[in-house]
This record gives structure tokens, sequence and C-alpha cells, in this order.
């Protein structure tokens, strides 16, 4: 089976939505892997890069690749628009995320399948649930999966918030992990506290 002058891989000649080009959306290592394992597979690739990352290898074993002007990350590789019009432009059919920048969005997830491409990536719903770490932690324990002990406490001003940490850090016991209910790369944690004190320092 063929699609224009681009032959389907076998193991996708059954597939209900046979693809041949994948647009990755990330740079860098992660984006070679994902064009060495879509080579692989029997896969072309669309790679995108920003003015400064012009000259990188990603950009240079990829099939085909195409500009997003500019430096910052919003302008290029968290411009949710930007990458979709390009993978219409360059013909891809799918769209592999990577990891990090938007690969935890859901509402890039339920862009690109508006647009009519096939996202390669968990459900939407998968990744706004999971990105909560109150509502995933709430679905593990309604899935049956083991977690570890903590508490959930409402974000207030009032004078009585340390005093509800503090009791609830006496529940679970010493040391904890402070971290905020949203968020990724370990940015809001707090490790290692080891008393009460230290909480007030850090809350």
């Amino acid at each position: 089976m063929s699609r224009g002058n681009l032959m389907i891989p076998d193991w996708m000649q059954n597939s209900p939505h046979p693809f041949t080009k994948v647009l990755i959306a990330n740079r860098g290592e992660i984006a070679v892997r994902i064009i060495k394992a879509s080579r692989e597979a029997g896969l072309r690739s669309i790679a995108i890069f920003s003015d400064l990352d012009r000259y990188s290898l990603h950009v240079e074993i990829a099939d085909d690749s195409y500009n997003i002007p500019g430096e910052s990350l919003e302008d290029t590789y968290l411009n949710i628009e930007a990458i979709i019009t390009i993978a219409k432009e360059s013909g891809a059919e799918a769209i592999h995320p990577g990891y990090g920048f938007l690969s935890e969005r859901a509402d890039f997830a339920e862009a690109v399948q508006e647009a009519g491409l096939i996202w390669i990536g968990p459900p939407r719903e998968a990744i706004a649930i999971m990105g909560d770490k109150i509502s995933a932690r709430k679905l593990m324990i309604d899935s049956g999966v083991p977690v570890i002990p903590g508490e959930e406490l409402e974000i207030s001003e009032d004078s009585e918030q340390l005093g509800k940490l503090a009791s609830a850090a006496a529940k679970i016991g010493y040391p904890l992990l402070l971290k905020a209910s949203a968020g990724g790369g370990g940015k809001g944690m707090r490790s290692r506290l080891l008393s009460t004190k230290e909480i007030s320092k850090d809350y």
C-alpha cells in the first residue's frame, strides 16, 4: 500500500489510520531518538527548529526540517498553532511530542486531533488527569494502585494553615516531601523536611 510516493510500512498495513510521516514537536537528543526510531519503523521524520537550533543534530538527520522563527520557547517549541501549521504544510499525518515541552499539555493533544492529525501519545483525558498530582493520586487510590503515605490540604491564607501542615506531618511522619499539586520538573519540590520549623520556612 502506498500514500502518494511513500509506501505504508508493512506493520501498519491493517491499521485503520496508516501514516508515513511524523512531525517531532521537540528538539535535541529527544528528537534524535524519535527520528531514529521512526526510520527503523519505515517512517519519514519532520523536524522543527528555532533560530537558535538551526545547526542542531536533529535538524541534520531528519528527512525534512522546518524553522519556526524566534528564539524563545513560547515562540517556537511551545507554539501550538505554528507546529500544527507546519505539520500540514509538510504532509505529516502524525505528531510525536517527545517528552517535556508540549507532551504534558492536554490542549496540545486535543488541537492535534482536531486538526485531523494522529496524536502519538496518551489520550488527552489521561494527560489532563495525570497533570494534576491530586487528581492523579486519587485515581491511583481508586484504581487500587499502592501510593506512598500523604495528605492533601487546601491552600488558605489563614493563620491555622501552618498548624494544619504540622498536624498532617505528625500523622505521616518525617522526613517529608512538600510538593505543589501542579507543574513538573521537580521545581516545586522541597525534599527532606525534617521538622515543623523547616515546613514553616519552605511553605
